[in-house]
């Protein structure tokens, strides 16, 4: 990782929509290699013999995986697919965010999906009402960051961190 001058809060640019968006899709890719990866590890450890109605364990670790996963990350500048989509997340200084952070950014970021998983768990909705629900929530809350100044979503604004571009 190399040393850099963080450049100041002002005069930095905020990727477009479609960049993070990207960013965002390519990211679910590489998690959904770990998170295979834990839960082959976890199946085998705990001797599962079906993930279909998984134990609330799994659960909770891949939420904690994926929380280490991010603050980690995180606190040190940008993910591999951040890397690829040229996005680095700074605080409002432009400075590298601390780990708590980078923890408070984690949590906030479940507004991407658990109002979609609430509604549909409430009523009981199949699957493919899940996911059409879940791809309207996405694109609307997406479409809330062009209300932002900056243009940052607002998981972002309340955590206090903000993603930039990066130079090549």
């Amino acid at each position: 990782m190399s040393a850099s001058v963080p450049a100041p809060a002002d005069s930095v640019h905020t990727p477009s929509l479609w960049r993070r968006l990207g960013a965002m899709l390519y990211e679910s890719l590489l998690l959904f290699g770990v998170m295979f990866s834990v839960t082959l590890v976890f199946s085998v450890l705990a001797q599962f013999q079906s993930t279909l109605n998984p134990d609330k364990s799994l659960q909770v670790l891949l939420f904690v995986v994926s929380g280490l996963y991010f603050t980690w990350f995180w606190s040190h500048g940008q993910t591999l697919a951040m890397k690829t989509w040229r996005i680095r997340l700074v605080d409002r200084k432009g400075q590298t965010v601390t780990p708590w952070r980078a923890v408070l950014r984690y949590l906030l970021c479940w507004v991407w999906v658990l109002p979609p998983v609430a509604l549909a768990s409430v009523l009981a909705l199949p699957a493919k009402d899940f996911f059409f629900m879940t791809a309207i929530w996405v694109a609307l809350w997406a479409l809330l960051s062009r209300l932002q100044a900056k243009r940052q979503f607002w998981h972002d604004v309340w955590a206090g961190t903000q993603l930039v571009s990066d130079p090549p």
